[in-house]
């Protein structure tokens, strides 16, 4: 104990009397530390932002009818293909025997929430003017566990019955429609029926809210001539990120075809890794020139502190304490500039809150702030610094006590 006492005395000594560089190499590690934690949690809730958008306006997975693929003939007796087939139109279909297929879904514990539904295109028209808007049938009580429309509504309330609609707000504006007022959807063929806007949303996604009708399933089927049968059937998983596996689980087993968020947003997943490559490169590069400067620091110590050394080392100081002194000089310059930068970087993002840069408009988005980004900035550091400081504390240590004093 009396050992340990001996080496954190020194350590914190010889830091005192350094004061000028202490100061430095601190300040240096605290503004690092600073851009780290600002970053993370920039980048962080940016993330976390785009993933509640794009999932909160569709399903984790969704089941479909597969494509109608075009097959090559050939000849009767003849063994070569012909190399250029043309792709077959896609039919709206509905889903094999949909209704037993949930039945199978729900079998699997990682699936929380099931709804079918069917879609397809249609000409909404309000007087003179027309839109061209995908319908979407759906068991409203079923389908809100899977989008939570409601949240997004910005007039009327969700009840969606009968010939009751609801339209997003683009579509409004473009219609000039209100509640209460009346469209028209057709979708050929000579089907065609005349709705009521009982709600408006506003999903946030511009396409989206010029485009979705949401009705009741049952007028949607027989407008797109699809009585009892459903496009599709969408999913809701546990985890969001395990929504991949659990759909090529769902297809191996049941055989059907299952998409999940993660592919059908793939350039959005590369988005999010190109950003946090980003971030844990700043990480690197911040962490290397702390590293760089502790080591240099502690060299420069070594060197002018030879004769001190040498006489610790004549006196009977061990090798192995020498080494744990240095090593303590880079943990505690670590820890200290770990602190400050957590306090800069603290303050940064509460400047960055109160001056509202994260809310200014829809798109808005609010900083991932978490203990755990303060405490793994402060033990990135103190490890760092402790890293730092091992060459020039094994240089130390390796002094000989003799050429040391003599040098000195």
């Amino acid at each position: 104990m009396r050992r340990r006492w001996f080496e954190w005395t020194l350590a914190t000594r010889l830091l005192r009397e350094g004061r000028t560089q202490t100061l430095l190499i601190i300040t240096g590690i605290a503004v690092g530390v600073a851009v780290i934690v600002f970053l993370t949690a920039l980048i962080g809730g940016l993330q976390r932002q785009i993933i509640e958008r794009t999932l909160g306006t569709q399903a984790h997975i969704r089941i479909s009818a597969p494509e109608d693929v075009a097959r090559p003939l050939r000849e009767e007796g003849e063994a070569v293909l012909l190399s250029r087939i043309d792709q077959r139109a896609q039919r709206l279909r509905s889903v094999d025997q949909w209704q037993r297929l949930e039945q199978a879904l729900a079998e699997f514990p990682e699936v929380t929430a099931i709804s079918p539904l069917v879609s397809g295109p249609a000409l909404a028209r309000r007087g003179e003017a027309s839109r061209a808007v995908v319908l979407m049938g759906i068991d409203p009580e079923r389908y809100t566990r899977i989008v939570p429309v409601p949240d997004f509504l910005v007039e009327g309330r969700w009840r969606i019955v009968g010939n009751d609609i609801a339209i997003g707000r683009q579509l409004a504006e473009d219609l000039g429609a209100r509640l209460g007022d009346r469209l028209r959807l057709d979708t050929g063929d000579g089907r065609s029926e005349v709705f009521t806007v009982v709600a408006v949303f506003e999903l946030g996604a511009r396409d989206l809210d010029a485009r979705f009708v949401y009705m009741a399933m049952k007028p949607a089927q027989g407008l797109l001539g699809l009585p009892g049968g459903a496009t599709s059937i969408d999913l809701r998983v546990r985890e969001i990120f395990a929504a991949e596996a659990v759909a090529q689980r769902i297809a191996g087993r049941l055989g059907i075809r299952a998409e999940s968020w993660m592919t059908l947003n793939s350039n959005i997943l590369d988005a999010l890794a190109a950003q946090s490559m980003s971030t844990n490169l700043i990480k690197v590069f911040v962490g290397l020139s702390v590293a760089f400067a502790i080591a240099s620091v502690l060299a420069v110590s070594v060197v002018q502190r030879g004769r001190e050394i040498g006489i610790l080392r004549a006196m009977g100081t061990g090798r192995g304490q020498v080494l744990r002194i240095f090593l303590i000089q880079g943990a505690l310059v670590g820890l200290l500039g770990a602190a400050l930068g957590s306090l800069m970087g603290g303050g940064l993002l509460g400047l960055w809150e109160l001056l509202g840069l994260a809310r200014s408009g829809r798109g808005a988005f609010s900083l991932l702030v978490t203990p755990s980004l303060f405490f793994g900035a402060t033990v990135l550091a103190t490890v760092v610094g402790m890293l730092a400081a091992m060459a020039p504390a094994r240089r130390a240590a390796r002094l000989d006590p003799v050429e040391a004093m003599r040098g000195g």
